[in-house]
């Protein structure tokens, strides 16, 4: 009965039955997988997560670690036949106690333990068989006689009168023992087949496991470097604040202090003035010629032209500036590297809702096939017979359906590997029609070029090569509106810049595609501000 014992250790505490796909808490209980999963999201919403078996409890959700020694206990257990004891059969005779039975007779249709086995008769009418509670299925529902034959061509398990002058009369027949070894050597083929395709599964899952951990650790690593990179920016953008407005309080003391003994000297200039007005006065109110006659003729007295000016004051009338000066270069250039910076934060961390890039069907030339979705368009040699109208292009070429008037946006796109093609923007008042249509040969537009395997930017019908080797064919398009700037990216780790378009946008800007025996895939989009047509 040990093995008995070993199945109930086999069974989950949640779902009885034995274990599926076992796997394992901190605390060394076993569950199946599902079923722990169900617990914990039960437990979400009170944020207490507590083990079903001996209630140790975990701040956070637990992580499930899959018990492979358990599993390979289970996939051994699973495919191995029970023993005679382990029938759960019981001897039909043994009225007073139940004993396994260890063996069943067919003729009988009893079973019985090793004592009535000895006793048994031992004819050869009464075939002995593994126990069983089914007796009765191992017998022909005709002829009601034992089954010990198979038919191969009827895959039916047949007694001798049916092989002899029954249905199955003339058909190829085997011995049941040989027609079932044989089935189950299809099945442990079958088996093997299984467990190496259940063997790669759980090498792929582990696999995927891997570089989801990867993943989880990249994004991990990304947010804490743009967090230190913004705490930087932060602390120098505070640091500049405090260094311009210490200085500027600095100048400020300094040219009030100037100021002040300035004035100060005009003041008692003034009360000088003042007090040679007023005897100037009292002189020429004077009746007594005498007396005006008999001042002293001094310096005091004199046209005041004719005095020392402002040599006595220092020169007030020019304004103080012996302070050094606020190196407003500096701060200015550190002021646009900070924008600098944060541009580039700008190129992989867009916000604020997508930027939703779908093709204009109506604008599509008519060897251009768009996909459903409106999110990928394809060069065929098919005419689709579209009608001709003024916004349709008369080559290659497709627009999107939305423009931009505002904002800062961006798109990916994926290029096939073969043929020609074109991605950039362009407004709304292109040509659609003859030589100078197509994005980039024209003053309304601009693109990306791949040609022969070489790339080069297109803007006027001037074109200028990349240096770049670019190996990959995904590319990001980012428009700052307001700032006159659109530039393209290599989908790269790390992303690459590749060009730049400066321009004053006069009109709405759309996304344009030209193909040539290829094919372009919109990815996704952002942007910041969403201000489309």
């Amino acid at each position: 009965m040990a093995s008995a014992d070993l199945r109930d250790e086999l069974l989950c505490s949640i779902c009885l039955s034995t274990y599926t796909d076992p796997v394992m808490l901190r605390c060394g209980q076993n569950f199946c997988g599902v079923c722990i999963d169900r617990v914990l999201d039960t437990q979400d919403a009170s944020g207490v997560y507590s083990c079903p078996e001996c209630g140790e409890e975990f701040l956070e959700r637990p992580a499930l670690m899959r018990n492979l020694v358990l599993r390979k206990i289970m996939e051994n257990f699973l495919f191995t036949p029970p023993t005679k004891t382990e029938s759960g059969i019981f001897c039909t005779y043994c009225v007073d106690s139940p004993v396994p039975a260890v063996r069943s007779c067919l003729h009988c249709e009893a079973s019985l333990c090793d004592k009535h086995l000895r006793s048994h008769s031992k004819s050869p009418e009464h075939v002995l068989s593994d126990p069983s509670t089914s007796l009765e299925k191992r017998k022909c529902s005709v002829h009601k006689k034992i089954l010990e034959y198979y038919c191969t061509e009827d895959a039916a398990c047949i007694c001798v009168s049916c092989s002899l002058a029954g249905e199955h009369r003339g058909h190829r027949v085997e011995m049941l023992d040989e027609a079932s070894e044989k089935k189950k050597k299809k099945f442990k083929n079958v088996l093997q087949k299984r467990i190496a395709m259940n063997n790669e599964i759980e090498k792929k899952v582990q696999s995927l496991e891997e570089s989801r951990r990867k993943a989880q650790e990249k994004a991990a690593g990304e947010a804490e470097r743009v967090t230190a990179l913004c705490t930087d920016i932060r602390r120098r953008v505070d640091g500049l604040e405090k260094k311009v407005l210490s200085e500027i309080s600095r100048q400020e003391k300094e040219e009030s202090l100037s100021l002040s003994a300035l004035i100060h000297q005009l003041e008692i200039k003034k009360d000088e003035l003042s007090r040679k007005m007023r005897h100037i006065e009292e002189l020429c109110n004077m009746t007594d010629p005498l007396t005006v006659l008999q001042e002293p003729d001094t310096g005091d007295l004199c046209d005041p032209e004719e005095e020392g000016g402002d040599e006595d004051t220092g020169g007030h009338d020019k304004q103080p500036h012996d302070g050094d000066d606020l190196d407003v270069a500096v701060i200015s250039h550190t002021l646009h590297t900070l924008c600098e910076v944060i541009t580039g934060l700008r190129i992989g961390i867009y916000v604020e809702g997508p930027a939703d890039i779908l093709l204009d069907v109506n604008t599509a030339g008519i060897d251009v096939h768009i996909s459903d979705d409106l999110k990928t368009g394809s060069w065929t040699q098919m005419n689709h017979k579209r009608p001709e109208t003024a916004e349709r292009f008369e080559g290659y070429q497709v627009m999107s359906r939305r423009g931009f008037t505002s904002g800062r946006h961006y798109w990916d796109v994926e290029s096939s590997r073969l043929g020609d093609w074109r991605v950039g923007m362009c407004y709304p008042s292109i040509d659609r029609r003859g030589c100078q249509s197509p994005v980039g040969d024209n003053t309304k537009s601009w693109s990306l070029r791949r040609y022969n395997n070489q790339y080069s930017v297109i803007h006027d019908s001037k074109e200028v090569p990349l240096s770049q080797q670019i190996s990959i064919d995904r590319v990001r398009i980012c428009l700052d509106y307001e700032a006159g700037q659109l530039s393209f990216y290599e989908l790269c780790d790390p992303i690459r810049h590749l060009h730049t378009f400066t321009a004053i946008f006069s009109e709405p800007l759309f996304a344009a595609l030209h193909l040539y025996k290829s094919s372009i895939k919109i990815l996704r989009g952002s942007s910041n501000s969403n201000k489309p047509l």
